[in-house]
């Protein structure tokens, strides 16, 4: 928006510090969500792992240290919420390798879940991020499982992401506009 005086508005979540500049998928997912929540396009949220505290050391109110615990159930995937009336729910991993995604990072509960969002008409996915060689995918559930389902590989060769999923193109704000794509998956509504 541009102000009478010349000076125009930036959203929190677009403002680039040194500090992180170059973050993980994970924070520039956060801060894409932040920016979408600020414009009141989408409210997509990053779920709190289910973790059951046992152990504090407590040596006052703002000291509190968490010693000890343990994950209380297998957490499904890392983001969910909603966009345009529709569900969306996705899991976002990175890999250093320039090659394939290993199957190994992705647990087959994830797998289940997605597989039953994709079936209840929800917007399942994986974002998945090539860090070296700095190119960001969008998988649809549908295909990824489909994929895995019909090849005994332990993994997905990058040919098969660049012909099954979508590149996210990198961008200012967001940083990864995802919901361009979700757009094409639910035919523009």
């Amino acid at each position: 928006m541009n102000y009478p005086n010349g000076l125009k508005k930036t959203h929190q979540a677009c403002i680039t510090t040194h500090k992180n500049r170059g973050m993980s998928l994970e924070s520039d997912l956060n801060i894409s969500n932040e920016y979408y929540r600020e414009i009141d396009k989408a409210y997509i949220y990053k779920k709190p792992t289910p973790i059951q505290i046992t152990k504090v050391d407590y040596p006052s109110r703002d000291k509190a240290t968490i010693k000890e615990g343990f994950f209380t159930t297998p957490s499904t995937t890392d983001y969910n919420g909603l966009y345009k009336g529709y569900y969306i729910d996705f899991e976002a991993k990175e890999t250093k390798s320039t090659t394939s995604f290993a199957l190994t990072n992705i647990h087959p509960h994830q797998i289940e879940h997605l597989k039953n969002i994709d079936r209840h008409q929800g917007i399942a996915f994986l974002i998945v991020r090539f860090t070296t060689l700095n190119e960001t995918y969008l998988y649809p559930a549908k295909q990824f499982v489909e994929y895995i389902e019909t090849t005994d590989r332990k993994s997905i060769p990058i040919d098969i992401f660049k012909e099954q999923a979508y590149l996210i193109k990198d961008s200012y704000c967001p940083r990864i506009d995802y919901l361009k794509i979700v757009d094409k998956l639910i035919g523009g509504k």
